[in-house]
């Protein structure tokens, strides 16, 4: 999977006429960053991989997505969901172009030891999930928490935040936010 998201992410910088200096300028990472994603080298987390798609007019969900959905899809089979991350967290995204949509709906799964990266998340918008099984721990500010089974948070998404199962078993969790930020 790196080598796709290193192959996707050089044709969205070719499209968009962009060297990787100026790509790594503009999204505030290494030029060597980007070149060794590029290369298949790096396995971005998806708080990096979100970072460097920032310097895109491109979400997560459509730079994973195979193709756009076709505007009024009411229904959506468990294989056409579409994974938008990579490694030890998986994120299924009902449908994957979101634009002028007003909600995103994603079913989380991190492995145990596996989180969204060392970097924060921020956002603009809202989300909230509750999570279906093992436990996570949610870091929104200066807020730590552990959630279990049937545990709930919602926040505003423009504090840093970061997401890691801490336990031994499987997290997997139901997550919304408002706008769309993949």
């Amino acid at each position: 999977m790196k080598e796709d998201i290193g192959l996707r992410l050089k044709a969205i910088r070719t499209q968009f006429n962009m060297s990787q200096r100026a790509l790594a300028r503009q999204c505030g990472v290494a030029n060597a960053t980007i070149s060794q994603i590029e290369a298949g080298k790096l396995n971005p987390t998806v708080s990096m991989l979100k970072k460097v798609l920032d310097g895109f007019p491109v979400s997560l969900g459509e730079f994973f997505g195979d193709e756009f959905d076709v505007r009024d899809r009411v229904f959506f089979r468990a294989a056409e969901l579409t994974e938008i991350a990579d490694g030890g967290v998986s994120f299924r995204q009902v449908g994957a172009n979101l634009t002028n949509r007003a909600i995103q709906l994603i079913q989380e799964c991190y492995q145990p030891g596996a989180g969204t990266g060392k970097h924060a998340i921020t956002h603009e918008g809202e989300e909230c999930g509750i999570i279906l099984n093992g436990r996570l721990e949610i870091t929104v500010g200066e807020q730590t928490e552990v959630l279990r089974k049937g545990d709930a948070y919602y926040f505003k998404s423009n504090q840093p935040h970061h997401f890691r199962n801490t336990g031994n078993d499987v997290c997997e969790l139901i997550s919304a936010c408002t706008p769309p930020t993949f």
